[in-house]
């Protein structure tokens, strides 16, 4: 492994000492950084998505900018807006930035609002920038937008549209830990109070113990890397394949695909799992993409681009679980 790709793991390591028993959801964030591209997060109360983030965002020693998404919330308190100041006595228009202009911004239950707010998103996730009046202002160039969604709740809430939806590289479902997981958090956050006492602290076998930062120089060099991952026309085909798969479902009779998909992946599908699958080889320190990383990160970037039909949602059948029929029934090569 080259310099960079041991600073990522490492960073994926210190991550995981502050969020116990989610690891899937570290690597996807990871991934998504090192792709540059966005990521929904979806999971009850209290799985700890929040945390991801700004631990995340701690480790890489980059701005952190966090939104709270409520039904009254306007789209000039995401993007900012232009403020009259009086300079010398000549009243001017001055551009005040909002939380968006941060490296990793967090859309905390991002479906709370309305969809003229969830919309002032679209520019900056697509383009990198956000317009307001005649003024296109730049993002940073290390630019990633991490929003949250609880899957329950329905109550004041307005589900996300697909366009929307397909503008997010991953979404990654973050379950409850198990048993032994649930431990060790409830150490972590006894050690993390004020005065606990140092037999706390080592019970959490290290895990509170200061982490070392990651310049987010590392995550641009990474990227740079990146290209150089190659991808063999066989493994374009089977990502083609996969993707065409929701699209024209009846080209596979012997599976339940053409009853449960109403609506395909859109290209986007494509070059994300691409990106991603490039990414997660790149972690493995390979320098080529396998079948099996592809397959991999098919879950979290399909999983949340098509739309299901009516038969499908009458019998209880999620995204996840079209997945794996897709997973079972494409042939790679």
């Amino acid at each position: 492994m080259n310099q960079a790709q041991q600073a990522i793991n490492r960073l994926i390591e210190q991550t995981e000492k502050s969020v116990i028993g989610q690891r899937h959801v570290v690597e996807a964030l990871v991934i998504g950084l090192l792709a540059n591209g966005h990521i929904l997060l979806e999971g009850l109360p209290g799985t700890a998505k929040t945390r991801s983030v700004k631990s995340l965002a701690n480790l890489l020693s980059t701005d952190f900018g966090r939104i709270q998404f409520t039904p009254d919330l306007l789209p000039s308190d995401v993007t900012g807006t232009e403020i009259y100041q009086d300079l010398n006595g000549k009243p001017q228009l001055h551009f005040q930035p909002g939380p968006i202009f941060n490296s990793i911004v967090l859309a905390d239950e991002v479906n709370r609002a309305p969809a003229k707010v969830q919309a002032a998103l679209l520019e900056a996730m697509a383009e990198g920038t956000i317009t307001v009046g005649d003024t296109t202002h730049q993002l940073p160039e290390l630019f990633m937008v991490l929003a949250t969604q609880n899957p329950v709740e329905q109550e004041g809430t307005y589900p996300l549209p697909e366009a929307q939806m397909d503008r997010f590289m991953m979404k990654v479902t973050v379950e409850y830990p198990e048993d032994e997981a649930e431990r060790d958090i409830i150490r972590l956050v006894r050690s993390e109070e004020p005065g606990a006492a140092v037999s706390d602290q080592n019970a959490t076998n290290g895990q509170n113990e200061e982490l070392d930062n990651i310049e987010p120089d590392i995550v641009l060099e990474a990227r740079r890397q990146l290209p150089n991952v190659t991808v063999s026309d066989l493994v374009e085909r089977y990502i083609v394949a996969l993707v065409m798969a929701t699209r024209k479902p009846e080209r596979y009779p012997d599976s339940n695909l053409a009853n449960w998909i109403e609506v395909g992946s859109s290209p986007r599908a494509s070059i994300a799992l691409d990106k991603c699958a490039r990414a997660y080889a790149w972690l493995q320190g390979r320098d080529h993409v396998l079948p099996d990383d592809v397959r991999a990160m098919s879950p979290m970037v399909l999983g949340h681009r098509f739309t299901l039909t009516y038969d499908a949602l009458a019998d209880g059948i999620n995204h996840l679980r079209i997945v794996e029929e897709l997973l079972d029934h494409v042939e790679i090569g």
